[in-house]
């Protein structure tokens, strides 16, 4: 492993780094504490900006490789997993798993389409929805951690601000109602937009 790491590109460490960082934030999200909570979201945060900064290294030093290309979305994916299935095991959240069902099988199905579509010589790239939808889940994911810090703070916050007591027990439900309208939405349109990969593979 040492070995692999010191022989790829700077962008592809970065990625890998993204892997590392996925039992690291597991472990913490699974202990009701400020501290262990603000270390998650951290992690999380340090996720998404090598997530950021390996794209923009990979296209600014010419750096592209297929094993980058494969590497990238399936880092994405792991983190983004790990956070939404953390989430149903916090009962606080009041998340239903049927909702990280549709989220993750929705990532499984595109990745099938997209092997399909290089088994015809074809690179499928992300369109607007697919992006939006990483975007909001991102964003959904950090409110949420945001959220739990401040369970741990439930007492103090409900002696001086009795109203917000509603807001964090109610908030990371529609949180991910609306990621997953938006992940499935991304997901039809997807299939949709590129069900010419699917036609062409029942023809052979």
């Amino acid at each position: 492993m040492i070995n692999l790491f010191n022989k790829v590109n700077i962008a592809t460490k970065l990625t890998l780094l993204r892997i590392v960082l996925v039992p690291f934030f597991m472990t913490f999200m699974f202990f009701d504490n400020v501290w262990t909570r603000v270390f998650a979201l951290f992690i999380f945060i340090i996720a998404g900006v090598t997530d950021l900064f390996d794209g923009m290294l990979a296209r600014k030093f010419k750096s592209v490789t297929k094993f980058g290309i494969f590497l990238d979305p399936l880092a994405d994916k792991l983190i983004i997993s790990a956070a939404f299935i953390s989430f149903v095991s916090l009962k606080e959240l009041h998340i239903p798993a049927w909702m990280v069902v549709f989220i993750i099988s929705r990532d499984f199905i595109i990745t099938g389409l997209r092997l399909v579509a290089v088994s015809h010589d074809r690179v499928i790239a992300a369109d607007k929805t697919g992006k939006f939808k990483t975007t909001s889940q991102i964003v959904g994911i950090i409110i949420i951690l945001l959220i739990l810090i401040m369970n741990s703070f439930k007492k103090h916050i409900l002696m001086t601000y009795p109203f917000m007591g509603q807001f964090l027990s109610h908030a990371p439900f529609w949180i991910m109602l609306y990621v997953t309208v938006l992940t499935v939405y991304s997901g039809v349109a997807y299939l949709n937009k590129n069900k010419d990969v699917l036609i062409l593979d029942t023809e052979k």
